[in-house]
């Protein structure tokens, strides 16, 4: 993604005395849609919006797959289900609408065997509750869709499941941002501590705010504990990998497998790109500090002992069957067994012809301390003058739009 200059992202000499109504720690797509919402809302109030890195979605949102998902993998009951679907339709308007790519391929969801058709058959039904255009397709007629997928007797076939260029968008949305009025962007400007009621020190300034919105993705969950909010949930951070696959043609629309319902991972799957090319992924490796993308790049020794400590805890006690998950992921390092893992929901294909790993991701993904169990649903908790986004995981990109006045309603009493 481009680095952001001064003169298209307001610097902090633009913003006078650091004194603003709405404060947004986070850059991502969340933080981003939630300012356009309240900035149409509230265009005589002044939003700061504050980004530790050097430019717009330098985590999740600009290591996302990409995938618009249409929304029945969640519960009826779930905020999933009731964003999912609106949150699809307005990004997939925001990008034809401002000439942006989008590849409109749909998806087939495929199964192995007797027990994965039943699971088959409970996405459709809650993606019917969910109000998703959904079909359950026999094999002659997956041929059709997708003649290279390998299905036991049925397949679901949905078709609003699209791909876009996830930092694309956000530098969209980011340059129409800074054109509205009261609207400031900084870059480079970290969330340190809250030092007052209504005031948060950041790496170089104190701003003093009315209400303030906490959007903090990997870190939304230490911020929103110096507010003493959210304080029974913890952050695990699961790494994702994708392998690229060569050749364009081996698929025409994502294949995916069914997945397991009880835990919040998706499976290894393929996914068709906004650019037709074809990836292969991801992973939900156990990752040992919130940023760890390579190596030992941007290592934190208290996150070290922090997450280990609790997945150590999480091992042992085998919460949400996480030995079985663990094992299995790590696994996924030997590159032929996560091949050949993947090779299995296609008729034809090359194990040859996968290249490189492509850029790795984190999902932020939140623990409930009490219960020792993943939290499945979108979690958004309120201080006093604050509102707290603590888990806005997958399909958090697709929901964007319909997230944010989601959260603007909830909180414009307060805002007013």
């Amino acid at each position: 993604m481009e680095h952001c200059q001064e003169n298209s992202i307001k610097s902090d000499r633009s913003v006078t005395g650091l004194v603003s109504d709405i404060v947004i720690v986070g850059g991502g797509i969340v933080g981003l849609s939630i300012a356009s919402e309240l900035n149409n809302r509230f265009p005589d109030s002044k939003i700061i919006l504050i980004e530790k890195e050097g430019e717009l979605a330098s985590h999740a949102s600009g290591r996302n797959s990409g995938v618009l998902h249409a929304g029945f993998y969640y519960t009826p009951d779930s905020k999933k289900a009731k964003l999912t679907v609106e949150g699809n339709r307005l990004l997939t308007e925001y990008c034809l609408t401002n000439n942006l790519a989008i590849n409109r391929c749909g998806k087939v969801v495929v199964t192995k065997d007797e027990e994965e058709l039943n699971t088959l058959y409970e996405l459709k039904r809650r993606g019917s509750l969910n109000g998703v255009p959904l079909e359950i397709i026999d094999e002659n007629q997956l041929d059709d869709f997708e003649p290279n997928a390998k299905t036991f007797c049925k397949a679901l076939y949905s078709p609003t499941t699209s791909t876009v260029n996830p930092s694309e968008l956000v530098r969209h949305l980011g340059k129409s941002l800074i054109a509205k009025k009261n609207m400031h962007i900084l870059l480079n400007e970290a969330f340190v501590t809250k030092e007052a009621p209504t005031i948060i020190r950041t790496k170089r300034h104190k701003i003093n705010y009315k209400y303030l919105i906490n959007t903090a993705g990997l870190y939304a969950d230490k911020i929103a504990h110096k507010f003493g909010v959210g304080e029974r949930y913890t952050l695990i951070p699961f790494k994702g990998l994708y392998l690229e696959y060569k050749n364009d043609n081996l698929i025409n629309k994502h294949v995916y497998p069914v997945p397991n319902i009880s835990n919040p991972f998706l499976g290894t799957h393929f996914t068709k790109m906004v650019d037709g090319k074809v990836k292969m992924g991801p992973t939900a490796v156990p990752a040992f500090w919130r940023e760890n993308y390579h190596g030992f790049s941007k290592f934190n020794l208290v996150e070290l002992f922090e997450i280990v400590n609790a997945e150590t805890k999480l091992f042992y006690l085998n919460a949400f069957n996480f030995r079985k998950i663990t094992f299995e992921e790590f696994k996924k390092y030997y590159r032929k067994y996560f091949v050949q893992q993947g090779s299995q929901l296609l008729k034809k294909i090359n194990a040859s012809m996968f290249g490189d790993y492509l850029k790795p991701g984190i999902r932020a993904q939140l623990l409930d301390k009490d219960t020792k169990e993943l939290v499945m649903d979108f979690i958004v908790e309120h201080g006093e003058n604050s509102t707290h986004v603590l888990n806005a995981v997958s399909p958090a990109f697709t929901c964007a739009f319909s997230f944010s006045k989601f959260i603007a309603n909830s909180i414009e009493s307060r805002l007013n």
